[in-house]
């Protein structure tokens, strides 16, 4: 059995168990909502609302309440100097679809029990708390090393990259 519901200017076609990113709507976080606009409810009998089926909902459990990506607008007015950047985010709400209601039922299945996460233990250490332990000191580079100048480059070693002068060719 599936459904199609509008929610939000938007239609979505939902079956149970579904996950959906709607518009924000009113709720609390692991409440079970309503959604009363359903437009069809498909199966062996298909229902076709004009323009809603008369006595159908669908019931969902509210997961998340979250933001959506950020949408930037810029407008720019060539040789104007004028520009405009704004940004926002949508507000989400993530549903669970639980139940499709027909014949003004109310919903039977509530929201599902919440993971625990299991207890992590601490170590336990038999010997006393020890004092942080503090890296080993460097050692002192050799004094002599970094107080002694940079020697200069051998007079020879100049003289020998000079090159000779390049003297005018005969040829015409």
């Amino acid at each position: 059995m599936f459904a199609v519901i509008k929610t939000g200017g938007r239609q979505y076609r939902v079956v149970p168990d579904d996950v959906l990113e709607i518009g924000k709507i009113a709720g609390d976080v692991g409440t079970i909502v309503q959604l009363g606009e359903v437009l069809l409810v498909g199966g062996d009998s298909p229902l076709l609302g004009a323009p809603t089926v008369a006595g159908a909902t669908v019931a969902a459990e509210v997961l998340q309440h979250k933001r959506g990506p950020k949408v930037i607008s810029f407008k720019k007015r060539r040789r104007k100097n004028s520009r405009r950047k704004r940004g926002y985010r949508d507000e989400i709400t993530v549903l669970r679809v639980t139940e499709i209601l027909t014949n003004d039922n109310k919903p039977t299945i509530g929201p599902r029990p919440k993971r625990e996460k299991p207890p992590v233990a601490a170590p336990v250490d038999d010997e006393a708390p020890r004092a942080a332990k503090k890296a080993p000191a460097k050692k002192a580079v050799a004094k002599k090393a970094a107080a002694r100048p940079r020697a200069k480059p051998d007079a020879k070693k100049a003289a020998a990259k000079k090159t000779a002068a390049k003297g005018k060719s005969d040829k015409k």
